[in-house]
């Protein structure tokens, strides 16, 4: 048998372009400046994230990699997966310690990466068709804020993996909603396997974001090069300090772009011109740690019970799975 690949796209024409320019219209006329951290990535954009996630100072990767190696089997055995659903998935690396541990389970049927890069899913998938031949290897180019793009017809029960610690750069009000959402598509015997950063020491938080070798702060400007291609905009990143600090009252890591003068940069694509102080900054992404007590009430409020907790032996990362509760009133998809 020969694998094969199928790609699909949940998004109509000119979804990113619109999308983008109701982004940065809405994130650079508030207060604070804003602008969403998925405009990171264009093709540069993700190859500076891989090679961030191995910084001696990125331990999220490693962490995260550390627990799966270790659980694996043991998530395969709980979960007996024919339908892995890979949310975020990026270029799947590690992916494949759950692909091997489910297969060898004997389980698993197909998996489904999801993502917003189409250039991701396309590489990855084409390399996991070559690899796993046997396997039915499917991808979907959505906007998981807007559309999870669950697979149709994908038998169950299935697992969702949410991993990376991804769930962090959503905030306080995206985190129900993408639980709602995902609750919505799930039924008995569905799992979700979810990737958490924890609190830990405020100083080795801020280094994760903020190497010393200055990979972090090109990957955090490389929105402002994605802007200028894309709205022809006249950032100068040079003109742009990248700032990592940590917001002890929300218990998150906050990456910013301080402006080092005062400027005045036109986005000719939106006609306006973006007013900077000397100092001010641009939230560009969040990343918010997490306690287990916290965690679990979130979840449950979510409509998931929280039935495994893994950690590396630092304690410094979290995996988890949880399984959808019976359905609740109240559950609302994600907004338009």
């Amino acid at each position: 048998m020969t694998g094969h690949f199928d790609l699909t796209r949940r998004l109509p024409d000119g979804y990113f372009t619109d999308a983008l320019h109701t982004d940065v219209l809405k994130g650079l006329t508030g207060r604070p400046k804003t602008l969403p951290p998925k405009w990171f990535y264009d093709g540069r954009g993700s190859e500076l994230f891989e090679e961030i996630t191995q910084l001696p100072e990125y331990y999220p990767t490693r962490a995260e990699h550390a627990i799966l190696r270790e659980r694996c089997d043991e998530i395969a055995s709980a979960t007996g997966a024919r339908t892995l659903v890979e949310l975020g998935s990026g270029s799947s690396r590690k992916t494949r310690l759950l692909l091997d541990s489910l297969l060898r389970h004997g389980t698993l049927e197909s998996y489904a990466a999801l993502d917003v890069s189409t250039d991701a899913l396309r590489e990855a998938g084409e390399q996991l068709r070559r690899e796993y031949p046997d396997l039915k290897v499917t991808g979907c180019v959505t906007d998981l804020e807007t559309d999870l793009g669950m697979p149709d017809g994908a038998p169950g029960p299935r697992l969702v993996a949410f991993l990376g610690g991804t769930l962090g750069n959503l905030d306080g009000d995206a985190r129900p909603a993408f639980y709602a959402a995902l609750h919505s598509e799930l039924g008995p015997g569905d799992a979700l396997l979810l990737g958490a950063d924890l609190v830990k020491d405020q100083g080795v938080l801020v280094r994760a974001y903020d190497d010393a070798q200055g990979v972090t702060a090109e990957f955090n400007k490389n929105v402002l090069r994605v802007l200028n291609r894309e709205l022809g905009a006249d950032f100068d990143p040079d003109a742009f300090q990248h700032v990592s600090v940590w917001n002890e009252g929300e218990e998150r890591v906050e990456m910013r772009l301080r402006s080092i003068r005062a400027q005045a940069v036109e986005l000719p694509a939106l006609e306006m011109t973006a007013e900077f102080e000397e100092g001010e900054e641009i939230l560009t992404e969040i990343a918010v740690k997490f306690r287990r007590a916290a965690l679990a009430a979130e979840l449950a409020c979510g409509g998931f019970e929280l039935s495994h907790w893994w950690t590396d032996g630092e304690q410094r990362f979290a995996l988890l799975l949880a399984e959808p509760a019976a359905d609740r009133p109240g559950a609302r998809p994600l907004s338009p």
